[in-house]
């Protein structure tokens, strides 16, 4: 694992959202229950979190607001896919968000091939997702791309060649893609699991220590603070 991070480190990626917005353009986003702001706020549909989340960005004289991983949330009380009475609830997300309000262009963050995608339509699930395969220096993982528009999925194939840089998809907007305020779910993944088309981007208390293994912190690949 400390090889694979040292290997993300040295990399250089590309951006992986509109790649003509600099790195210090971006402002973090703080969306954990422990955030004193989120107390006084009543978010609760995808339209509150547009607002609350263009207020942050002009606040901050930024264009794309980041972060969340390993981050404690509220967020998706709403959905059955991570709150029901068959399993524990699952409100620790584990990739990175970068959120912005419109539908941008989404890019390969590294060379590679589309493992898998498809469209994840429950309330608060992914929506259309892509993944992509990578092999570098003999590691192979894989990088989720979460909340895409419905035409992002048109004309993929399973094997097919992308470039580092090259758009490969379009943000999605509310409700297609799970019914978000607009953002990309960014996430590596070591393992796959079997899984095609999906991967649990949210865990619990009981299963993180494995997620923070299995999905490291995309920030050591992006590099964006």
């Amino acid at each position: 694992m400390e090889n694979l991070i040292a290997l993300f480190k040295s990399i250089e990626a590309a951006k992986v959202i509109a790649p003509e917005i600099n790195y210090y353009d971006y402002v973090p986003l703080d969306l954990s229950i422990s955030n004193p702001e989120l107390l006084h706020q009543k978010l609760q549909t995808a339209k509150d979190y547009e607002i609350f989340i263009q207020n942050h960005l002009d606040k901050n004289q930024a264009k794309i607001a980041f972060g969340g991983y390993i981050e404690t949330r509220n967020l998706y009380q709403r959905s059955t896919v991570f709150k029901n009475s068959n399993s524990d609830e699952r409100n620790i997300h584990i990739g990175l968000d970068l959120w912005i309000n419109e539908s941008a262009p989404i890019h390969a963050a590294l060379d590679g091939t589309i493992h898998s995608f498809q469209n994840n339509t429950a309330l608060g699930d992914y929506g259309p997702t892509i993944i992509l395969s990578h092999e570098i220096e003999g590691f192979k993982f894989h990088t989720l791309y979460g909340h895409l528009s419905e035409a992002s999925l048109n004309g993929k194939k399973v094997g097919d060649v992308v470039k580092k840089g090259e758009q490969i998809a379009t943000l999605g907007l509310p409700p297609i893609n799970g019914d978000y305020a607009p953002h990309l779910h960014f996430q590596i993944i070591i393992d796959m699991e079997g899984k095609v088309g999906d991967y649990p981007g949210v865990c619990n208390e009981k299963t993180l220590l494995f997620y923070q293994s299995n999905c490291p912190d995309p920030n050591f690949l992006l590099k964006i603070m």
